[in-house]
């Protein structure tokens, strides 16, 4: 490319266009630099002035400020001047360049040095050209970059900015041209005097203020409460106010008045240009709510009231309260005294936080359980609140206040002895002797060790003389839990569990529950029966050929529990109380007779070690019972005996085979009980079911437990603290129940391996052998019984048969005391029930 071809390009139209715009840049960036400070006071000077900053200043300063401005403005015009360079052509052909690789523009004004006549130099240079042509194709104009934040660190610019503004928006253009100093000439008057009137409604209306000089002369309505405003200007008296809306004498000076519309009436305003109003007022009615519902009782006691309440203008505030309905109480036994004055209880209504509440619909949600009007007689009275202050009061209900229902009829009593307590304290004397009574047989029917004892503390708090009002608060709040342990129990089995909901479910029928209530209880026994079903799913699969019954029997089986529990629901949901009474009897027997029964072979000499093991821990159990039962009656005979308990070591037994030789002093519950925790240690040393598994290692803690729980009793013993004693000794019977029941676990882990092994051994029939079948061979049904003679489901057998050795004891037990505390029973009989109770 020759140097003229070069000069063509660089005067190219397109090129010229680029340097142009880019030169411009320089112009525009290297002005902002120079006349930023001038910009910046030519827009704040204004801006302050639309403002208003120079309205009402002295006369001095009202010329001196405008003047200083000016002055400042043209000094930093002229330093501007100064420092401004105009831009010329290369600088912009220069930084136009600078954006491009390897400078083209520069490298096409250049000319060869050396070799101009070499033909191989030449062509070099003219492929180096093309190339730089090619390089000038990407070209764009440069934009400008000021760079003033690094020159105006304080951003005075964007301020400046700013003012200008909102001297634009929000001031006034008379602002900067009214230059009247302070105490100057007043302006003249307008002929003839001026007025001015609002009528501002209450806020909480949401309506606008009404202008009066807009309107004609005619009527209006106004919301109740709106506040009036006038303003007269021109000579004193030449207007006057005459109004009948305010209900009072409003008080007209020469600058006008103000006052509150309260009724219909007329507002006129004399003199030259007065105008006349008939104004209405719109009342502010008081706010409305309904009368509550009957509340509705949730299964866990919870407190559900529905309400609805509406006002013209909003609701901003709602309380419930409850008052004790006295009249009302049957004042029977211990409600026969006075209450003790107690504070009504006050609920806030929830409202919406968000929209207009008009109209108010919601639902009042409280725990009320455990308060001291649970299940008494009370009255229910909603009361609302508007904006004004009015308030609006339902029709007071009379209802039972929800709260939680106990169906175990020990845990009814504490509920009661707590309710009594609550209404006086009076009454404590008398429900320590209700307590004392209902726990005098605990064997009997307390199935909460924990529970008892803290019924037993409890009694003696109660017995100890005058409670203060924290002393009364704090055994309220102990019964009260200890009613929901005895009502909700602390089972570890599911067939515990599966009778704790049954009995729940029978005290609820025969109690009357409300649905809800039924419904929780319900779900309750579907829940348990599952996971009892589930158990003896388990056992089917760890033991086929010791089961009651195979596993398509154990399947029909539990269909027509289902389909049981389905009818009990059914006629539940329909009022047929006593029809579902009876099917949960029928189901009660048909759980009660489901056994998981073990069979007699198959079984290894280790496995026969592991129930020699079992059998050892179980008699440890019974043992650690005995100790319990007799520390138990040693400080039953403390209490009633109303003297001093026996003596460190006292309660001594008998001993299981009779008297002590004479000369022989019987050991002391203390030795007893350190003799069956070396008997546990020793035992907790040799070889257990299952040792190696998890489940044996967690059967070993918890007999770890349990000796530590036997240590603490023995001081305990020793020291003559019998209730202390008690308690560890519950503590080591629940640790020894977990550990025989982890030890179960890991016998039953330990079978089921041994069955993978032995897979393969099948019988003729296509059944290993002793599968789904009972004694002699023959098939069980799924209650654990031979089938009958017809071969069909139903056995001969008696339902007892069958049955764990033990617990057929225990039972046998229960009835004899169970019989000989029936007071309608001959002498002569229950006689001779307590000889065969003091026998066994």
């Amino acid at each position: 490319m020759t140097k003229n071809q070069s000069a063509d390009l660089l005067n190219s139209p397109r090129l010229r266009r680029i340097l142009a715009l880019t030169r411009i840049g320089l112009w525009v960036e290297r002005g902002a630099r120079a006349f930023w400070p001038v910009a910046a006071l030519a827009l704040a000077g204004p801006g302050l002035a639309a403002l208003g900053l120079l309205r009402g200043l002295p006369p001095a300063a009202l010329w001196t400020l405008p003047g200083l401005w000016a002055v400042l403005v043209l000094s930093f015009f002229v330093l501007g001047l100064r420092r401004f360079q105009r831009p010329t052509a290369a600088e912009a052909l220069t930084r136009v360049d600078a954006r491009l690789p390897g400078r083209p523009l520069a490298a096409l004004g250049d000319a060869q040095a050396v070799g101009a006549g070499d033909p191989a130099s030449a062509a070099l240079w003219a492929a180096h050209q093309a190339r730089m042509v090619a390089a000038t194709a990407g070209a764009k104009p440069v934009a400008p970059s000021p760079d003033l934040a690094p020159r105006d660190p304080y951003a005075l610019r964007l301020t400046a900015l700013l003012l200008a503004a909102v001297g634009a928006l929000f001031g006034s253009f008379s602002s900067i041209t009214d230059l009247r100093p302070a105490g100057g000439t007043a302006p003249q008057p307008a002929s003839g005097p001026v007025w001015e009137g609002w009528i501002r409604p209450p806020a909480y209306t949401g309506r606008p203020a009404i202008y009066l000089n807009a309107l004609e002369d005619e009527g209006f309505e106004a919301p109740h409460g709106s506040e009036a405003l006038l303003r007269f200007y021109g000579e004193a008296g030449a207007l006057g106010l005459e109004e009948t809306v305010s209900g009072t004498e409003t008080p007209s000076g020469p600058e006008g008045a103000e006052f509150t519309i309260r009724q219909h009436g007329s507002l006129t305003i004399t003199g030259e240009g007065g105008k006349n109003w008939e104004i209405g007022v719109l009342p502010d009615l008081p706010p409305q709510v309904t009368q509550p519902a009957v509340p509705e009782r949730q299964a866990d006691g919870t407190f559900k009231l529905p309400f609805e309440a509406r006002d013209d203008y909003g609701i901003t505030a709602g309380q419930l309260t409850i008052t004790l309905d006295l009249a009302a109480i049957d004042r029977s036994y211990a409600l026969a005294a006075d209450p003790e004055p107690r504070e009504a209880l006050v609920l806030d209504l929830p409202l919406p936080f968000r929209g207009r509440r008009s109209e108010v619909k919601g639902v009042l949600t409280d725990d009320l359980a455990a308060h001291p009007f649970a299940n008494l007689p009370v009255i229910l009275t909603l009361q609302v609140t508007d904006a004004a202050g009015q308030t609006g009061e339902s029709e007071p209900l009379h209802s039972l206040l929800p709260g939680r229902r106990f169906f175990d009829p020990l845990a009814a009593v504490v509920a009661e002895v707590r309710r009594d307590l609550l209404w006086n304290r009076s009454t404590a004397a008398r429900g320590a002797q209700i307590l004392r009574a209902v726990t005098w047989a605990p064997e009997n029917f307390i199935r909460n060790d924990r529970a008892f004892l803290r019924i037993r503390t409890a009694i003696r708090q109660m017995e100890a003389g005058a409670l203060s009002d924290e002393a009364r608060d704090a055994l309220s709040e102990e019964l009260f839990s200890i009613a929901a342990l005895l009502e909700e129990g602390d089972l570890n089995s599911a067939l515990e569990r599966l009778r704790r909901a049954q009995d729940r479910l029978d005290e609820a029928m025969k109690n009357g529950a409300s649905p809800s209530e039924i419904r929780e209880l319900m779900d309750e026994l579907r829940e348990a029966m599952d996971d009892y079903m589930e158990q003896l799913a388990k056992e089917q699969e760890r033991a086929p050929s010791e089961q009651s019954a195979d596993t398509e029997s154990l399947e029909m089986s539990a269909d027509q529990l289902q389909q049981m529990l389905d009818k009990l629901e059914q006629l539940m949901a329909e009022g047929k109380m006593a029809e579902a009474q009876e099917l949960m009897e029928m189901l009660r027997q048909l759980m009660e007779n489901m056994q998981v029964t073990q069979g007699e072979g198959g079984q290894g000499r280790g496995q026969g070690q592991g129930q020699g093991r079992m059998r050892d821990l179980a008699d440890s159990l019974r043992e650690q019972q005995n100790l319990s039962d007799e520390a138990f009656r040693n400080l039953q005979r403390r209490f009633d005996g109303g003297g001093q308990g026996e003596a460190p070591g006292a309660g001594q037994g008998q001993g299981q085979s009779g008297e002590p030789g004479e000369g022989t002093e019987p050991p002391s519950l203390a030795d007893r009980q350190r003799d069956l925790r070396n008997r546990l240690r020793a035992l907790g040393q040799t070889e257990m079911p299952g040792d190696g598994g998890p489940e044996a290692d967690e059967g070993r803690r918890a007999l770890d437990r349990s000796r530590e729980a036997m240590e603490g009793a023995e001081e305990a013993l020793r020291n003559d603290n019998l209730p202390g004693a008690l308690d560890r000794q519950a503590e080591a019977m629940e640790a020894l129940r977990e550990g025989m029941r982890r030890f179960e676990e890991a016998e039953a882990r330990e079978r089921g391996d041994t069955r993978q092994g032995e897979a393969g051994t099948e019988g003729p029939d296509g059944q290993r052998p002793g599968e789904g079948r009972g004694r002699g061979g023959q098939a069980r049904d799924p209650l654990g019984r031979q089938a009958g003679s017809s071969g069909g489901i139903g056995s001969e057998e008696a339902l007892g048969e069958g049955m764990d050795a033990n617990r057929r004891a225990m039972d046998l037990l229960e009835e004899l005391r169970r019989r000989s505390g029936e007071q309608h029973r001959p002498e002569e009989e229950r006689d001779y029930l307590r000889r065969l109770l003091e026998q066994f």
